[in-house]
């Protein structure tokens, strides 16, 4: 990355690492039978670079997790094993897999991009719950935001680690509130679930926050299957918008962008992934203050703690094209080792006991303070909007995957104030 390490992280970075290699040697060694947890996810086919990524993210949770120790439960310590099965980015696929995962009696199932493939997964493990209580799972849900998985399918089995889309589009709203500029917006999103969760959570926010704003578009594309999104930006020029909001991910966001800088599209474009899989280098100078995101978190947060959680990550993963830390999937993996510590276990329902109401930092007290809200189980957590801009400009010490571009942080929340209702009337076991 074209921005410099300081020497403070780069110290801080090496001694977390002898830390994490001293508590290895200093424990008891996780001679145990691995915990395993299959990851169901796209690794070939249009996302296989957004699987590609979750697996460097759940591996590193995972090789913390066990360079710390592993996991004590009564019968001694055990380490963490990741079982990658490729899911090709199908619902169907999704299914053999888990059915694969079953006869292999993994009982923590994670997945996350796709809330239909997630909605599929959750019905799938419901059932097999039901009819196999000797060989339950878990399912563990790190980026799939569809609202309804934690409202109206709301599941005992069911943990979501991401900030749902109705929590992300009202952080994103709050900002839209105070830019004036926007008078005209245009909605284009995937054709699934979550594309439309985004389209309908967008009109209700814009009409509470700022029903000055007229939506002058509101299209659905094919999920996966578009190579050239020329066509959409020409819609967008012709409609005069001036903001587009997307909840588009992986390839579709990145040739969205693309197009936009090719055909010189003036808009803003407020998203819920703009910081992620080569979006930055796509847009280039054209996305410098006109690109909004929102996240969990980014790696110009700020903070010893999170610049030193960072460090260690690109430590990890030293080449530009890996450099998407996404800090709630190895925290996903770090509260479930938690959880199976308090529980003494990694019985799927007594680990869900042990998950629920639970709070956790990461780092062990490091930085991003967060719950599991034992209602619907949703994780609470702080969520970022930030804007993109060149790296070394006042806020973007980092940048994005080698791009030269990153962003600095516009409106902070801490998890109390990301706070969204519940509907969910869960049946427990």
């Amino acid at each position: 990355m074209k921005a410099k390490w300081t020497k403070a992280i780069a110290a801080t970075a090496a001694m977390m690492a002898m830390a994490l290699t001293a508590g290895a040697h200093a424990q008891n060694a996780p001679t145990g039978a691995p915990i395993r947890i299959a990851m169901i996810e796209g690794m070939s086919g249009p996302f296989a670079n957004a699987g590609a990524a979750v697996e460097r993210n759940l591996r590193f949770g995972v090789e913390t997790v066990n360079a710390r120790g592993g996991v004590k439960l009564a019968d001694g310590v055990h380490p963490l094993e990741l079982v990658v099965l490729d899911s090709k980015g199908s619902a169907e696929e999704a299914l053999v897999q888990l059915r694969a995962a079953a006869d292999r009696h993994i009982g923590f199932i994670a997945q996350g991009n796709s809330s239909a493939v997630a909605a599929a997964l959750l019905a799938a493990i419901d059932r097999q719950n039901a009819r196999e209580p000797d060989n339950r799972a878990l399912f563990l849900n790190y980026s799939a935001d569809d609202p309804a998985l934690t409202n109206a399918s709301c599941s005992f089995w069911h943990f979501r680690f991401d900030a749902h889309a109705g929590m992300r589009m009202d952080a994103l709203a709050d900002v839209m509130e105070r830019d004036k500029s926007v008078k005209k917006v245009y909605l284009l999103n995937q054709d699934y679930s979550f594309g439309h969760d985004v389209s309908t959570l967008a009109r209700a926010a814009l009409s509470a926050k700022r029903p000055d704003i007229a939506v002058v578009g509101d299209e659905f594309h094919p999920i996966g299957r578009v190579k050239d999104f020329a066509p959409y930006v020409a819609k967008i020029r012709a409609s005069g918008a001036d903001a587009v909001v997307t909840g588009n991910w992986g390839n579709d966001l990145t040739l969205l962008v693309k197009a936009a800088r090719e055909q010189g599209l003036d808009t803003k474009f407020y998203t819920f992934y703009g910081n992620s899989l080569g979006a930055p280098a796509a847009l280039g100078d054209a996305g410098v203050k006109r690109v909004i995101a929102v996240a969990d978190w980014h790696p110009n947060a700020g903070g010893a703690a999170s610049d030193a959680w960072y460090a260690a990550f690109r430590q990890r993963f030293p080449a530009a094209q890996d450099d998407y830390p996404v800090l709630r999937m190895p925290l996903m993996i770090g509260m479930l080792a938690a959880a199976m510590n308090r529980a003494g276990s990694a019985q799927p329902e007594q680990v869900a006991k042990a998950l629920e109401g639970m709070k956790y930092e990461q780092n062990e007290g490091g930085f991003h303070a967060s719950w599991m809200r034992a209602e619907d189980h949703q994780l609470i957590q702080p969520l970022y909007v930030m804007e993109m801009d060149k790296a070394g400009t006042p806020g973007v010490h980092f940048d994005n995957e080698g791009s030269g571009y990153g962003f600095r942080t516009v409106l902070g929340l801490p998890a109390a104030r990301t706070v969204a209702p519940t509907t969910c009337r869960m049946k427990r076991p």
